[in-house]
């Protein structure tokens, strides 16, 4: 009765349902593997940010240091002047909601203990009336000053990140030490410092950036559990079929069988 599983038809379904079963075994542990990636990552924010605070010049070196993962959001202290004369913006960054477009305030922070210059994102501004004008920024207080904050790497160009050449002054799509460092000269250490608190306190300065969420697994277990659920169905699927082609078979002969039956005189 289940001879129709030799036909061309048949056969073709077996071996989609073969060829679906380890593909289907792939996509749940890749997304296994993305749920694993996410928890370490919240692990390794949670902890760096709850870690006792370091001086930022023990953790980095010449510009375009490459800031290892296991750093990244650390929470360190830089002590020294702000240097405003080479301020500069970032373009197309979300203030703490992601709603607005506007700019990072990025100031250079020149160190008390003459280790070099630290690469400060002040926070976020609105942008202003023209995109080719340079916006309206607190200024960066004066005199000496200790800032808090998470040690980040520098940002490379590509995904969403184009580094265009042609924007106005003091306008970059990047926050680099090496692009800064190769503009201006200054000895500047790798990556930079994201503001958290200022002592003394301003009077005014830029949106502060919030702290990174830590807290969010994703969505990603659950997808491979549907993938290999997915994956039990498949050849519960494929038996389901056989069987009802069968029995469609089944009958179609009984009834076959029933008008060839010849009727007595």
């Amino acid at each position: 009765m289940y001879r129709f599983l030799l036909s061309r038809r048949w056969l073709i379904t077996l071996l989609i349902a073969l060829l679906l079963i380890p593909t289907t075994v792939r996509l749940g542990f890749w997304q296994l593997h993305r749920h694993e990636a996410r928890v370490d990552r919240n692990e390794l924010i949670a902890r760096s940010l709850t870690d006792p605070p370091v001086p930022f010049d023990t953790l980095s070196a010449a510009p375009g240091f490459a800031v290892p993962k296991d750093l990244t959001w650390r929470t360190v202290t830089a002590s020294g002047q702000y240097d405003p004369a080479h301020e500069f913006v970032v373009r197309k960054r979300t203030d703490s909601s992601g709603d607005k477009i506007g700019y990072f305030v990025v100031t250079p922070l020149v160190l008390a203990d003459g280790a070099g210059t630290v690469l400060v994102n002040r926070g976020w501004v609105a942008s202003g009336n023209s995109a080719i004008e340079y916006p309206a920024v607190p200024a960066a207080p004066a005199g000496q000053v200790t800032l808090t904050g998470r040690l980040r790497a520098d940002e490379a160009a590509g995904g969403s990140i184009k580094d265009r050449a042609g924007l106005p002054d003091r306008q970059f799509n990047l926050i680099s030490s090496t692009q800064q460092a190769k503009d201006t000269g200054a000895a500047l250490l790798g990556g930079y410092l994201e503001l958290t608190a200022t002592q003394p306190a301003p009077a005014d300065q830029p949106e502060l950036l919030p702290e990174p969420n830590h807290s969010d697994i994703g969505p990603h277990m659950a997808y491979a559990i549907q993938w290999w659920l997915f994956t039990a169905l498949i050849p519960v699927g494929f038996v389901v079929m056989a069987r009802r082609e069968a029995k469609d078979r089944r009958k179609e002969a009984a009834e076959t069988e029933g008008l060839a039956v010849p009727v007595p005189a």
